[in-house]
């Protein structure tokens, strides 16, 4: 073929140079087997501060490796770290991994918003703060935080406060029949019962605002306000009340402390999620038709549950205090 007859080339005579960059990524990624445990303590805008194997003199603040790409990691998680661990002023380490979860609260923003946000991880009890009196309890929403414990893997604590304000029988005894914890406070007293509860634990703390729960932190973590400082210390002036921040306690363990909040979303959460949790009834659930809510009639007639109150192996109380927290799904509006 004559020099630049290039009339009579073909796919063959052509080679191509890869180009820069054009060679194919590995899907493999570090197995970071020096990785460093920890605990992750608090979240603020892209830095998250993490305690050494769980000790909290021995922060660091960190960033997400770039190979977890959008990975949610929150306080409570258990993460790995690299990189400079020192804890040492304007110094920063990478998370390369977080463990699997064990237990995990999560909540959305209403009934009709499919995007979950997980607020704690790993956490292994839902501390449920209501006051008694100013302000009036609010059932529906302690219903819903209820389910969101049961259907995440933590167990439940009723914490009443205000006790000098109201009395409790009647908000303990709308409880009775689901074997709740329930630990009574106020404002004049130190809550020892409560800190014996949390001791050596980790639980996180929830409620309306106003039902006292800064206070109860502030009792159960007497240096609460520059433990939050130090946590938060990445966050340049960002007001901390509106973080989720875990604070340790001068007998052992974590209280977390989540920020008051108007609602709590359940969209995520089905129904045999909730029944999962009582062990009494999970089996018979497991024989009602598919799609039932275990609501029984009018809504679900066929539901099982209702032999084990005729057959005797179930009060009908506590049947109907199951199927007021299923209810409790979709009243978001009236039960807040």
């Amino acid at each position: 073929m004559a020099r630049g007859d290039w009339r009579r080339l073909d796919e063959s005579d052509v080679r191509v140079r890869p180009g820069k960059g054009t060679r194919p990524r590995s899907k493999r990624r570090p197995e970071h087997a020096d990785a460093v445990p920890a605990m992750v303590v608090g979240v603020d805008r892209g830095r998250w501060t993490c305690a050494l194997s769980a000790d909290p003199a021995r922060l660091v603040v960190a960033m997400r490796a770039r190979e977890l790409g959008r990975t949610p990691v929150v306080v409570g998680d258990q993460v790995g770290l690299v990189g400079d661990t020192s804890g040492q002023p304007d110094t920063l380490a990478r998370i390369v991994r977080v463990e699997e979860r064990r237990s995990v609260l999560r909540r959305t923003a209403d009934d009709t918003d499919p995007f979950e946000r997980v607020v704690v991880a790993n956490a292994e009890q839902l501390v449920i703060v209501s006051a008694l009196a100013d302000p009036q309890p609010r059932r529906g929403f302690i219903d819903r935080c209820l389910v969101a414990a049961y259907a995440g893997g933590l167990e439940p604590l009723l914490c009443l406060t205000k006790s000098d304000l109201a009395p409790p029988d009647d908000l303990v005894a709308a409880y009775a029949e689901l074997d709740l914890p329930v630990v009574v406070t106020r404002s004049d007293q130190d809550p020892e019962e409560l800190r014996a509860r949390l001791v050596h634990r980790l639980s996180a703390l929830i409620g309306h605002s106003g039902v006292g729960k800064s206070t109860l932190v502030n009792k159960l973590v007497p240096d609460a306000h520059r433990a939050v400082g130090v946590v938060s210390g990445v966050g340049k002036g960002r007001h901390t009340s509106t973080q989720t921040v875990a604070l340790p306690l001068p007998e052992g363990g974590w209280a977390v402390d989540t920020p008051g909040i108007r609602s709590f979303g359940l969209a995520h959460i089905t129904p045999d999620d909730i029944v999962g949790a009582f062990p009494d009834m999970k089996a018979m659930a497991e024989e009602c038709p598919s799609g039932c809510g275990h609501l029984g009639a009018p809504d679900d007639p066929d539901c099982m549950l209702d032999d084990l109150v005729r057959s005797g192996d179930a009060s009908p109380g506590r049947l109907a205090s199951l199927r007021r927290l299923l209810s409790s799904r979709g009243k978001l509006e009236e039960y807040d």
